[in-house]
C-alpha cells in the first residue's frame, strides 16, 4: 500500500497509475502535473487545496488537478483509498465539456453528487491491470477511466454549481486562504500577516509548521499553477501569462517556472496544449 513520500521532488511525474494508498496526513503539499481521481472505500479525507479545506467521504468519486498544491491534513478511518493519476494530455483530449475542464483547471475539487456502485469494482480492476503491467489491460483501463469522466461530466453539467461556505478556519488555514485569493497581487509575508492581524514572525512560523513550506514558496506554487492553466487554455503571450499569474518580471517567471516544472513556459505549452481548443469546443 502506497504512502506519500515527503522527499519526492515537486512536479515529479507519477504517470498513469491506479494504486491503493494508506490514508494519512501529509507533512507537506504535493504537486504533480496529472489529473488525480480519488475513491475512498471508507472513512474520510480532508484536503487543503487552493486555500480551501474539502472533506471527501467514502463512495464518492473526486477529481482535481494535482498541479495545484494539495495536502491531506486530516484522515479518519484506516480503510485504504484508490488513487488514479491520469496524464494531463489524456485528460485534455478526453472530449469533456470545456466548462467542466475549466472548473478543474481553476483548482476546484469536483465530487460526484451520487454514488456509483460500479466504481469500487472498476477501481479494483484498474489497480489489478496496472500491477500486472499488461499493455492491453492498461489501455482498456485508460479508456474506461475516460468513459467514467464523461459520465461524471454529464452529471455535473445537469446540476447547478454548489457554493458552500468555508468551514471555520484555523489561523494557518486563514493565511493559506488569503494567499490563494490574492497571489496574483504583490504579496509579502508582512502584508499577509498584517491582513490577518498576526505578527509576521509568528505568521511565518505558524505557516511552516502547518504546511511544511514557507509562505513565499506557497505563493510561487499558486502563481505557477495559474500560469500553467493560462498556458494550456489561452493564446496569451508568455509575458501576459506571467503578469496575470502575479510575477513582476518575465525573467523571474521563466526562472521560477523552469525550477518548478523542469522546462520553459513555451516548451510546457508546446508539450501539453495539443488537442485542447476551448474556443471551438462546446
Amino acid at each position: 500500500m502506497k504512502r506519500f513520500d515527503s522527499n519526492r521532488a515537486d512536479f515529479a511525474e507519477y504517470g498513469f497509475t491506479c494504486e491503493l494508498w494508506k490514508p494519512a496526513r501529509m507533512p507537506r503539499p504535493d504537486k504533480h502535473n496529472e489529473i488525480e481521481l480519488n475513491l475512498l472505500t471508507g472513512g474520510s479525507l480532508t484536503y487543503q487545496l487552493g486555500g480551501h479545506r474539502i472533506t471527501l467521504k467514502a463512495g464518492r468519486l473526486a477529481i482535481f488537478w494535482a498541479a495545484i498544491p494539495h495536502q491531506i491534513v486530516a484522515a479518519e478511518g484506516g480503510d485504504p483509498y484508490f488513487v488514479v493519476t491520469l496524464p494531463l494530455g489524456e485528460f485534455l483530449t478526453a472530449g469533456l465539456p470545456v466548462a467542466i475542464v475549466n472548473r478543474i483547471l481553476r483548482g476546484e475539487l469536483v465530487v460526484d453528487s451520487v454514488t456509483d456502485p460500479c466504481d469500487a469494482l472498476k477501481f479494483r480492476q484498474w489497480e489489478k491491470e496496472c500491477q500486472e503491467r499488461d499493455p492491453v489491460g492498461q489501455r482498456a483501463s485508460r479508456l474506461e477511466i475516460q468513459a467514467r469522466l464523461l459520465r461524471l461530466a454529464r452529471t455535473l453539467s445537469s446540476e447547478p454549481v454548489a457554493r458552500h461556505p468555508d468551514p471555520a478556519l484555523s489561523r494557518a488555514d486563514q493565511l493559506a486562504c488569503y494567499i490563494a485569493r490574492n497571489y496574483s497581487e504583490p504579496l509579502t509575508a508582512q502584508m499577509i500577516a498584517q491582513a490577518n492581524k498576526l505578527h509576521p514572525n509568528y505568521a511565518m512560523n505558524l505557516f511552516r509548521r502547518a504546511f511544511g513550506t514557507t509562505m513565499t514558496s506557497f505563493i510561487t506554487q499558486h502563481r505557477i499553477s495559474h500560469a500553467q492553466r493560462l498556458l494550456l487554455t489561452s493564446d496569451e503571450s508568455i509575458l501576459s501569462v506571467a503578469m496575470a499569474a502575479g510575477f513582476q518580471s518575465l525573467s523571474r517567471f521563466n526562472e521560477a517556472f523552469k525550477a518548478a516544472c523542469g522546462c520553459s513556459p513555451r516548451d510546457y505549452r508546446k508539450a501539453h496544449k495539443t488537442g485542447y481548443a476551448p474556443k471551438t469546443r462546446t
